[in-house]
């Protein structure tokens, strides 16, 4: 039974934003590499190159962010650490990507990008670190100092302070 549907949804979408962008920059590297024409004096084969890189690196971050995600939904606790630290930076590039969106694209991919930092969000938000049980008292009744002898319950409070007449 799945609890928590979000991260699984978060998970999927994020494999394929990482497969979607690693094929958009390869495919800009592949017509670059075909025009055989130099932006501003720079090498043709080096923006291809270095399109294709990108589109590769971005792709495997996205998935490793996907990774955690889905680590996320089949443990079912909240992500720490390291997948933590992904996630929270996963959030802040679709934010980026957003502003990007909205300025350049439209407002259908800033509306895309917006329900994909949502969604990262709520992933973080929902999965919240799980309550310890509070500390029992001992079966004796009575709680022990560090030397064995019975300690006063109760907070310890300082002494009233003199007062002159």
């Amino acid at each position: 039974m799945v609890r928590r549907p979000v991260a699984w949804i978060v998970a999927v979408v994020l494999f394929a934003e990482a497969l979607g962008i690693a094929a958009l920059n390869w495919f800009m590297g592949v017509v670059v590499d075909r025009q055989d024409m130099s932006l501003a004096g720079l090498d043709p084969n080096v923006m291809a190159t270095s399109s294709k890189v990108g589109g590769i690196v971005f792709g495997l971050y996205f998935a490793g962010c996907g990774v955690v995600a889905l680590l996320v939904a089949v443990r079912d606790r909240a992500p720490a650490g390291l997948g933590r630290v992904l996630l929270i930076s996963v959030a802040v590039v679709h934010g980026l990507l957003g502003a990007f969106a909205w300025g350049l694209l439209g407002v259908p991919q800033f509306l895309f990008m917006v329900v994909v930092l949502a969604l990262i969000v709520l992933l973080l938000m929902t999965y919240d670190a799980q309550q310890r049980p509070a500390a029992q008292a001992p079966e004796d009744g009575g709680t022990k100092g560090d030397g064995g002898s019975p300690v006063a319950p109760g907070p310890v409070t300082p002494p009233a302070a003199p007062t002159t007449p």
